[in-house]
């Protein structure tokens, strides 16, 4: 059984680097299974359609955003800026699925448009419920300032801007609202 759910890993790890380079319109499940060096019926064995193993790849990926958020232990008061160097860091270390989960919101097929609206919607509850342990007012608030700051890293990564990552850390908000 371990086997078998190395395999799957395999598969979602290429499918991973297809779907960032190539975008989802592009790679088929044939570059997939090339990518892995199994046939394709192999990969419709763990994933029925692209549309599932895209899912996959996009589930994984927020579990680990997730895991890293929930592995945040900073003080109330940095809580915001340690969820956001934990953020900076699965960039570094997961960057294509970080990337992709910032832009699958794009895709327009409609049960990967339901999955990426349902994770958003699981991330900005999560995020409203730490920030709001932690004590700072407007919680919704900071979360959806906390999603749309992550989108905008993204954009920068993605087109190469840099500049556009020029802002403050989040700690001081708290300060501000208080």
């Amino acid at each position: 059984m371990a086997v078998r759910e190395d395999r799957r890993e395999q598969i979602i790890d290429k499918a991973v680097a297809l779907f960032a380079e190539w975008g989802y319109y592009k790679t088929t499940t044939a570059h997939v299974a090339a990518a892995a060096g199994v046939t394709q019926p192999y990969v419709f064995h763990f994933f029925k359609n692209k549309e599932e193993l895209f899912v996959a790849v996009i589930d994984r990926a927020v579990r680990r955003m997730r895991e890293a958020f929930e592995d945040t232990r900073a003080e109330d008061a940095r809580l915001l800026d340690g969820m956001g160097e934990a953020f900076m860091r699965m960039l570094k270390t997961h960057r294509d699925e970080m990337l992709m989960v910032m832009q699958a919101h794009v895709i327009a097929e409609p049960f990967i448009r339901e999955r990426v609206k349902a994770m958003f919607r699981d991330i900005h509850s999560y995020l409203t419920g730490r920030i709001r342990e932690a004590g700072y007012p407007n919680a919704e608030e900071e979360a959806s300032r906390f999603i749309g700051t992550g989108q905008l890293i993204t954009m920068s990564i993605v087109l190469e801007l840099p500049e556009l990552m020029k802002f403050k850390k989040m700690a001081h908000r708290r300060e501000e609202l208080e």
